[in-house]
């Protein structure tokens, strides 16, 4: 393939970045190592993925999950699924129990790799909180 002038070799330029960029984010992670506890040492908050598929959070607040809302540590419950997209894209969704969020049904749960997780209000910005697995519950 022959790119010519300066427009065709940014191109091929960005597109190289972009690939080796892609490639150092993304890990594959296997859905049956994502059971256990998950914390944030920054704030105490926790996440339960049980291998029947419910999960428990505790001491995330309403702002941390929906990125609006109350910033007090609360409690909710309910349903997890993997979502294998591709391995950048990958992610776990929580469907939370009626009442636990107040109208927010489920909130997108972004693993790194089988040890650590985040939590993205906004899929385009920082992580509002990062958990790491735990070794024991």
């Amino acid at each position: 393939m022959i790119i010519r002038g300066i427009g065709g070799r940014w191109f091929v330029a960005a597109l190289s970045a972009a690939a080796v960029l892609t490639s150092g984010c993304a890990t594959s992670v296997d859905a049956d190592e994502l059971p256990g506890v998950y914390r944030s040492d920054k704030t105490g908050g926790k996440i339960r993925l049980d291998s029947d598929g419910t999960f428990t959070a505790t001491d995330i607040s309403a702002d941390e999950a929906t990125g609006s809302g109350d910033t007090d540590p609360i409690d909710f419950s309910g349903r997890w699924e993997f979502v294998a997209r591709d391995e950048a894209s990958d992610f776990v969704y929580l469907t939370i129990k009626e009442g636990g969020l107040g109208k927010v049904g489920g909130i997108q749960l972004y693993p790194k790799d089988s040890q650590v997780v985040e939590l993205h209000p906004d899929p385009d910005g920082p992580p509002s909180v990062v958990l790491a697995k735990a070794d024991a519950p």
